[in-house]
């Protein structure tokens, strides 16, 4: 068990380095600046990465650790009748891209979550969310797949092993959420 534990932490500290740090500030700074301006934050992966999607819009909606009001953050995999609708007469690879153009306005914010950055219906509805003027997250694995080029903020985790890329990016939105949420709300008390 010792080794393990050692072993997750060296992973960890390989994967935060200064420039990570500092693309997750950049990200914080965005969505902060985003939700003052009334803008929606759109977040879509697939598999576990849906799960986190899910995970980070209720942190956002809900709480992280402040009670406070609510923020504006949808989950494009959480409603099973859209997804099975659309993809029962149109390609998988659309599923997000359909939302993003649907929901989706210039100045809003899409979070693209693929641990392999291969994710082909996350890669479109980036390429949709660009081309409608909403700015582009992209919280990714391995070599960066084709993901790592097309959006603005990388979160980029340089990293193999999808158990370990899938924990690196619960930190990180951890973070993301925790930080959002203080410069959101500490000055206000709530």
């Amino acid at each position: 068990m010792d080794y393990w534990v050692q072993d997750k932490l060296k992973g960890l500290k390989t994967a935060f380095t200064p420039e990570y740090c500092k693309a997750i500030d950049i990200v914080v700074s965005l969505i902060v600046e985003r939700f003052e301006q009334g803008r929606t934050l759109l977040i879509c992966g697939n598999g576990g990465s849906a799960s986190d999607a899910q995970h980070i819009a209720a942190e956002f909606i809900g709480r992280f650790l402040i009670n406070r009001k609510g923020l504006p953050a949808i989950a494009l995999g959480s409603n099973p009748a859209i997804i099975t609708a659309w993809t029962n007469d149109h390609e998988f690879e659309t599923v997000f891209s359909r939302q993003v153009e649907s929901l989706g306005k210039p100045g809003d914010i899409l979070w693209g979550i693929s641990t392999s950055g291969k994710s082909k219906n996350v890669i479109r509805a980036l390429e949709t969310a660009k081309k409608l003027g909403i700015s582009t997250i992209g919280m990714i694995g391995n070599s960066g797949g084709i993901t790592k080029p097309i959006v603005d903020y990388p979160l980029f985790v340089e990293e193999q092993n999808t158990p370990l890329i899938q924990e690196i990016h619960v930190i990180t939105y951890h973070r993301i959420c925790e930080q959002v949420e203080l410069q959101l709300f500490a000055k206000t008390g709530y």
